[in-house]
């Protein structure tokens, strides 16, 4: 194994802006508000068994599927590029989905809002660019941090105010454009 800090850096940045947990701050708490009381280390785990499960075996679905990694990494790169766009111009690209649940710890926090299709491209993605073991220690990295997130929550919302949330959702979202743009110049080239 050979541990690469400007790996682990860099795809623990591009996980952090991809599944984007403080963005998602208000739906937490609309969550919580409507179900009550938000279960932080479950929807940690559901989170992190769903994006470690699809970093292994997704390679192996792409193959049933006759869908080469290339192929998967530009399409990824779109998705990026497409949630970034969402975030900068504040417009809703993708059609998010109620679901009425008694699990909503799992269903909809842990899927799809934090380990959702964007994480999942954005990990096959990485698996093109990074060494493997690299991106574990990133998945690891944000899924503390998102730990740390749902459990003061209430804090953080407190603490950002509104106009606080929008300017980091911005600025994130820049990040992830530049992100898919250099995915997609590397697959080109």
């Amino acid at each position: 194994m050979h541990f690469n800090s400007k790996e682990i850096l860099s795809s623990s940045l591009i996980l952090f802006s991809v599944i984007d947990i403080l963005g998602s701050i208000p739906i937490i708490i609309e969550l919580r508000k409507k179900n009550g009381d938000i279960h932080p280390g479950q929807a940690t785990l559901a989170s992190g068994i769903i994006m470690i499960g699809f970093f292994f075996a997704g390679k192996f679905i792409l193959h049933l599927l006759g869908v080469d990694t290339n192929s998967f990494a530009m399409a990824g790169a779109l998705i990026i590029f497409l949630i970034g766009m969402e975030m900068t111009l504040g417009r809703s690209i993708f059609k998010s989905e109620e679901i009425e649940t008694n699990t909503h710890s799992i269903v909809p926090l842990a899927f799809p809002i934090i380990a959702g299709a964007g994480t999942m491209t954005t990990l096959i993605s990485l698996k093109s660019q990074f060494e493997e073991e690299n991106i574990i220690v990133s998945i690891f990295i944000n899924l503390v941090f998102i730990y740390i997130v749902l459990r003061s929550s209430v804090w953080i919302e407190k603490k950002l105010g509104n106009a606080g949330t929008q300017i980091l959702r911005k600025i994130f979202g820049v990040i992830l454009i530049a992100i898919a743009i250099k995915i997609f110049k590397s697959r080109l080239m």
